[in-house]
């Protein structure tokens, strides 16, 4: 969940590296810090409990300089967000300064060893104990082989050694006081991209740092180690050696990692969402077979066609978006769909026909519980998809098959355009199951057009910001909210709720409305607005008795309604008009006045939107 930023070449590092922290702040901002090593052979470090910013006057201050540097931005696992416990660490002898993303589970065995050799530590993080493994080994290597074996296959192998004791997760990148051309980079279960430069290369846990700086791209697979240099690249796999990989081009625009005219990434992210659906549907729907077309599935109509039930898991926004889909597809489909939290399934063994088909659903796809559900799924032999964002990724790789969502760079914690994009491949997904068993042409063909039509309701839907803005003002001094809806929109309340949670540290819940009798209701009062999901639908009369219910009681009433529903508006303390839509698509459209909500109570709340206390983007670790 850290982001870890690493240059070497012919420039001084720490400009790329800093630019590189600013952009993976959302990975993670309890701590920063930066380690260059000079021709001289001595390794600066400087490192501090605050944020980038912070890190940066310290560093210019301090005339950080090298040839080669690493950085990280850290998520607190192991110890508090201190000077101290901020990475980089560096070995109890100078030698060797590292980097972490992951958890060690058995540092502290590993650390009661080292501490009988009388290596003394100094934080209470689970990183040191690596730092002082690596140097330890290294000086055992020296000794051994220093005059038999070349340096790269010196370092490799004292890395190496290191990395056989540890038990856990980890992307890291290593520096060398002795050998400061040099820098190491390992992954397992923890992403880690390496960029391909001239004269220089790069490393990173996420690709956008590298944007601008080069477009080619190799990405690192479990068990991997990588020596680079400024002139050379070498892979080596733990029981392989040494493998080649092929380079991969880096489609990112450099202004997609910008804020451009906004003043948050979130509120960037949630008005890209027009072309994010459209980049989600292109060159996805067949209007001529009326159906939806996916090129990277890998299974035959006729396998699909087999599929007796599908078994969803994911965390967070992705499991709302695929509760989303449990709708549309048992609706419009019929076959049986199951969603179950990836924390929960990869440690369940839970009875599973012969005939289902997995979908494990992530942003990032490196969600630790998620990749570990997915294994699990494929161990026990059941085909297994994934829908991701981020091409190449340790879930993309791994399952049988899958689909990218396409919806661009997503930078702010709070997932928006995301979720909105997973739904809309649920949309699809359920055409496409629905079209193979049971939907006719002219049905299928009012779907598509329906489907096709998602941008331009998301465009109408996010021109009600400046009345989501009033609203936000009103009631943004409230410490408990409660969103209701039924049916289809039951998820998107969940989701609601999550995003006020999350960046506003208001109380959220989400309930299907007709639940909220039966004990939530209990909650209410004149300071406990509820926020109900409530477009025309053929549950809606019995969202109003709901409503009338909350109203009886002194609640305030907070509805997103379809355009001209005077029923709703008598009952409201304060609506949202929206256009009407298909059942199967509203959660998609009437999320978008809920992120903007969200987005706004936080704002007036003071709360750094961007950067929420106590979260990561990415949570790659358990």
């Amino acid at each position: 969940m850290c982001g870890i930023v690493g240059y070497v070449g012919f420039q001084n590092p720490v400009d790329f590296i800093l630019r590189g922290l600013r952009l993976l702040e959302y990975r993670g901002y309890d701590s920063t810090g930066i380690a260059a090593v000079d021709a001289d052979r001595t390794i600066q470090i400087v490192k501090t409990a605050g944020r980038v910013d912070l890190l940066k006057k310290l560093v210019f201050a301090q005339g950080l300089r090298g040839k080669t540097g690493i950085g990280h931005t850290r998520w607190a696992t192991h110890g508090l967000p201190t000077q101290s416990n901020a990475h980089p660490h560096i070995s109890y002898d100078g030698a060797v300064a590292v980097v972490h993303n992951g958890v060690i589970e058995n540092y502290q065995s590993i650390q009661n060893q080292l501490t009988k050799r009388g290596i003394k530590f100094v934080t209470q993080t689970d990183t040191e104990s690596l730092a002082h493994l690596i140097a330890f080994y290294l000086r055992e290597e020296v000794d051994k082989y220093s005059d038999k074996i070349q340096i790269d296959d010196l370092l490799s192998l004292a890395v190496s050694s290191a990395l056989a004791q540890i038990q856990g997760t980890y992307g890291i990148a290593v520096l060398f006081r002795d050998y400061p051309e040099v820098m190491i980079g390992a992954k397992l279960g923890s992403p880690l991209i390496i960029g391909v430069g001239k004269g220089e290369n790069f490393l990173a846990s996420d690709s956008a740092p590298l944007a601008g700086y080069t477009d080619q791209i190799i990405t690192l697979s479990d068990h991997e180690l990588v020596l680079m240099t400024a002139g050379n690249i070498s892979i080596r796999h733990r029981d392989e050696g040494v493998v080649e990989r092929n380079v991969e081009v880096l489609d990112i625009d450099p202004c997609q990692v910008d804020r451009g005219e906004y003043e948050h990434y979130m509120l960037k992210e949630i008005f890209e969402q027009p072309d994010a659906i459209r980049n989600t549907l292109r060159g996805r729907l067949d209007f001529d077979s009326v159906t939806a077309k996916f090129g990277g599935l890998n299974l035959t109509a006729q396998q699909f066609t087999n599929v007796q039930r599908i078994m969803m898991t994911a965390c967070g926004t992705s499991w709302h978006a695929a509760l989303v889909g449990e709708y549309q597809i048992e609706t419009l489909a019929r076959i049986p769909v199951e969603v179950e939290y990836a924390s929960e399934l990869r440690y369940r063994n839970p009875p599973v026909d012969q005939n289902t088909l997995l979908f494990a659903v992530t942003q990032s796809g490196e969600t630790a519980d998620t990749v570990a559900a997915l294994r699990e799924m494929k161990r026990r032999g059941f085909p297994t998809m994934s829908i991701c964002n981020v091409v190449g990724s340790s879930i993309s790789r791994e399952s049988d098959g899958g689909i990218y969502l396409h919806a661009g760079q997503e930078i702010g914690v709070a997932s928006t355009k995301t979720f909105t994009s997973q739904c809309t491949v649920f949309a699809m997904l359920a055409l496409y199951f629905g079209r193979l068993r049971h939907i006719d042409f002219e049905f299928g063909r009012k779907l598509i057009d329906q489907i096709n039509s998602l941008p331009n309701l998301i465009t109408v839907a996010l021109q009600m910001n400046d009345r989501i803005k009033e609203i936000a003002n009103k009631y943004a001094h409230c410490e408990d909210f409660l969103f209701l809806a039924r049916h289809y929109n039951f998820p998107a309340a969940l989701e609601g709720a999550l995003k006020l949670k999350e960046i506003s540290y208001i109380h959220a819940e989400g309930y299907p409305a007709g639940e909220m009798k039966h004990g939530p209701i209990a909650l209410i009062d004149a300071n406990t607005p509820s926020v109900f999901i409530a477009p025309e639908c053929y549950v809606h009369d019995k969202t109003l008795s709901n409503m009338q219910e909350i109203k009886a009681r002194g609640g305030p009433v907070i509805a997103i309604i379809t355009q001209g529903d005077k029923k709703t508006k008598e009952i409201a303390d304060d609506y949202i008009e929206l256009p009407k839509i298909s059942e199967f698509l509203q959660p998609i459209v009437y999320n978008i006045p809920l992120q903007l909500l969200a987005y706004h109570i936080a704002v007036v709340r003071g709360c750094d939107v961007d950067k929420p206390r106590n979260l990561a983007k990415s949570v790659t670790v358990e």
